[in-house]
């Protein structure tokens, strides 16, 4: 008989396998569906067709509806957390996609405008929309404020996200350590950090830890660094740190504790085996040699320099060690050899602070054009300035009579997208004072309320001071109307202006001051200020009208409280009246009297039940109404009747 060749070879299997094998035919697992291209009789492939129906019948071919049903139905259900006041976990990054994603390029999109109200608008309220914010954006917002030294935006936005349940992550609470330390509140930082330890469902970072160790050293808090320190290294099992040691080596330097630098760094030796490979700590050992009058060992440990490793902040120290102690000529060769080697992103040896070390080192020798050159070059070296750079370069200017410098530098902040902030228009404003240019001071002033700045009471008072110096009264009066109600004048400020007019003869501008005092919630007037302004109207001879403005005041103070007591009453009354027009007028019977008098009543009392529960519905009030007038509709079976209805 002849076979086909897949039959043949079909046949050929069969006899290749073990006699064991031979007798019984495997069966494939439900799993796997088998289909051979051949069979060895026409009822082999019946009988396969039959099994292949008979399984489609029962198991229907996966549709996608039907797939991501499955892939549902085989996730593991996600445990639920027992604890509800468990804090909760942060966002990972992988739920920075889709829409969330859009939205996070949109508010960044903003912080690159310069546009941190709309991007801090933006992101509240998407907190409560379809598309909530991650971490991750909130962060971006956060460190944008710090960035820009809006401290109380910053600390508004954390306490809003916190509240609307938006879970921190380690890079929150390092931006709000770093908000209390910049504002000089290292206890407040600190409490947030035992509460980060005790309730955080994560660790800190080393990077926690820089930041609270350089601002404990910059608020003059060494032993509690030192004592952070141990704690980062002993409890939490960190690697030492050598930037960690740096700040510490710092705070012995500002001490002038030479002696602690020295400690500090055979500690960090000993740690790290024997050798520090880290240049960072380089810069703090110059000055401490330089301290004890030691020049051969620190510009030893300066030629140590092109040995270890070395990035922008560690070339940084070392350009401050050498310009603070007379070595400006090798700080400038150093310079130059760090732009030569600067070739990011690959390596990093120069950055902002940089130019501002070699900015100062030249201001310092009196170069000052020099300065200005060096500072406008940074972005060469993209480097961009900010206003903490442009106020540093505009006080070495304004400290040394170069105004109109000083000037042509702020023209600047504007053209590189820099804001200025209170410190720069101060700057500004006492050196046009020195310079007797009282109008260009006042402009500059005007200019930092314009821009919705805060200047505080001292930068007034200097204000106002360099203008009654100069003559200018009348214009230090209107800075006082313009401030009066966005400062907390204190009893000094008001004398001086008060001193000042009366020296001028504007005694009436004297009783608007006085009339203001008067308004003012914070000053009281106490017998030794009025000895004092009836010491200036006596100028006039009309010191008595102090006493009339005083009567005055009070008359109208009582006048307005009477009348809000009155509208307090009337309200009363409309509220009572509006009760009464719900109940039916066959309610009291026919005497109009008594029915009249039982209306008052009835409305005092219903009023009072909607003063005491105001949430309530008319049909309450109507019961509550009806069991207070009992007693007066006793007289009218109807009324009665009604009542119990």
């Amino acid at each position: 008989m002849a076979l086909s060749k897949p039959t043949f070879l079909t046949h050929l299997k069969t006899l290749a396998k073990p006699p064991h094998h031979r007798l019984r035919r495997p069966t494939p697992p439900s799993f796997l569906s088998l289909r051979f291209l051949s069979f060895a009789t026409p009822e082999d492939a019946a009988a396969d067709r039959r099994r292949r129906k008979r399984r489609l019948r029962i198991e229907p071919p996966i549709s996608p509806l039907h797939r991501s049903q499955q892939q549902q139905q085989q996730q593991p259900p996600k445990p639920q957390n027992p604890n509800p006041n468990a804090p909760k976990l942060p966002e990972p990054v992988s739920a920075l996609s889709g829409n969330r994603l859009n939205l996070h390029n949109k508010i960044l999109t903003l912080i690159r405008r310069n546009d941190l109200e709309e991007a801090a608008l933006y992101t509240r309220h998407s907190v409560y929309s379809n598309c909530r914010p991650t971490i991750y954006t909130v962060n971006s917002v956060l460190a944008a404020q710090l960035r820009q030294s809006k401290y109380s935006d910053l600390l508004s936005l954390h306490r809003f996200i916190t509240q609307a349940g938006v879970a921190p992550n380690i890079v929150t609470h390092n931006l709000i350590f770093q908000t209390y330390l910049d504002c000089r509140k290292p206890d407040t930082a600190m409490e947030h950090y035992k509460q980060l330890i005790n309730d955080a469902p994560f660790n800190p970072s080393p990077t926690t830890y820089r930041i609270l160790i350089k601002g404990l050293v910059d608020n003059c808090k060494l032993e509690r660094a030192v004592e952070l320190k141990e704690e980062m290294v002993d409890v939490k099992g960190f690697e030492p740190d050598p930037v960690v040691y740096h700040y510490l080596m710092v705070g012995c330097v500002r001490n002038s504790d030479s002696d602690g630098v020295f400690r500090l760094y055979e500690e960090l030796k000993e740690k790290l085996g024997g050798e520090v490979e880290d240049g960072v700590v380089v810069g703090s050992l110059m000055k401490g040699y330089f301290m004890k009058e030691m020049e051969k060992e620190a510009m030893e440990c300066y030629e140590q320099t092109s040995k270890v490793k070395m990035n922008a902040v560690a070339y940084n120290s070392v350009l401050e060690a050498l310009c603070e102690y007379g070595k400006f000529d090798e700080a400038l060769k150093l310079f130059d050899r760090m732009r030569d080697e600067h070739s990011p992103p690959r390596r990093f040896t120069v950055n902002l602070g940089s130019f501002n070390v070699v900015a100062d080192g030249y201001c310092a020798q009196g170069r000052f054009k020099e300065a200005v050159e060096v500072f406008r070059k940074m972005g060469e070296y993209r480097c961009d300035p900010d206003t903490l750079s442009f106020n540093n370069l505009i006080q070495h200017l304004c400290s040394n009579g170069m105004l109109s410098e000083a000037e042509e530098v702020y023209g600047e902040m504007g053209e590189k997208g820099v804001n200025p902030d209170e410190y720069t228009y101060s700057l500004l404003m006492d050196t046009c004072f020195e310079e007797n240019r009282p109008d260009d001071a006042a402009e500059y002033f005007r200019k930092m309320v314009d821009e919705k700045l805060r200047p505080n009471l001292a930068v007034y008072n200097r204000l106002a001071d360099g203008l009654v110096k100069v003559g200018k009264v009348e214009e230090a009066k209107s800075f006082f109307d313009l401030m009066g109600k966005k400062l907390k004048m204190d009893v000094a400020s008001y004398q001086f202006i008060m001193k000042a007019l009366s020296d001028a003869g504007k005694f009436d501008e004297v009783l608007n001051v006085v009339d203001t005092l008067l308004e003012d919630e914070w000053i009281e007037l106490n017998e030794e200020l009025q000895e004092f302004i009836k010491g200036e109207l006596r100028k006039d001879g009309r010191e008595d009208e102090l006493g009339k403005l005083i009567e005055e005041k009070e008359r109208l103070k009582a006048e307005a409280k009477a009348k809000e007591i009155e509208e307090a009453e009337a309200a009363k009354r409309s509220r009572s009246a509006a009760v009464s027009s719900l109940l039916p007028s066959s309610l009291f019977g026919k005497k109009e009297t008594g029915s009249t008098e039982a209306t008052e009543k009835v409305g005092e009392a219903a009023s009072a039940s909607v003063e005491a529960a105001p949430a309530a519905d008319t049909n309450s009030a109507e019961q509550a109404i009806k069991g207070e007038s009992s007693d007066e509709e006793s007289k009218s079976e109807g009324a009665n009747e009604q009542v119990v209805a």
